[in-house]
C-alpha cells in the first residue's frame, strides 16, 4: 500500500488514447488516497489533473498553486507558458 507514487514524464511520447488512460489511472490512485507526484513538460495534460502544481525554472520554484493560480501567474507566463497559452 504505497502512500505516494512518482511518475516521471508519464505523458512524453504517448498517444492521446494512452494519455487519457494514464489520466484515468492517476485519478483512481488519487481517489484511493495515494499521492501522485508528476514531473512532466506536458503542461496541458498535467495541469488538467493535478490539485497543486509547482513550476520550476533554473532549479528554483517560481510558482505554486492550483491550475488557476499557475495560469494567472505573470512570471510563469513570461518564463514558461508565453502569452498565447490556453488550456
Amino acid at each position: 500500500e504505497p502512500a505516494f507514487i512518482l511518475l516521471d514524464e508519464p505523458f512524453a511520447g504517448v498517444d492521446p488514447i494512452s494519455v487519457n488512460d494514464i489520466k484515468t489511472i492517476i485519478g483512481q490512485l488519487s481517489e484511493r488516497g495515494i499521492g501522485v507526484l508528476i514531473t512532466d513538460h506536458n503542461v496541458r495534460e498535467t495541469l488538467d489533473i493535478c490539485h497543486k502544481a509547482y513550476i520550476v525554472s533554473e532549479g528554483r520554484i517560481i510558482a505554486e498553486g492550483d491550475t488557476e493560480t499557475i495560469l494567472a501567474n505573470e512570471q510563469v507566463k513570461q518564463v514558461y507558458l508565453g502569452d498565447n497559452f490556453r488550456m
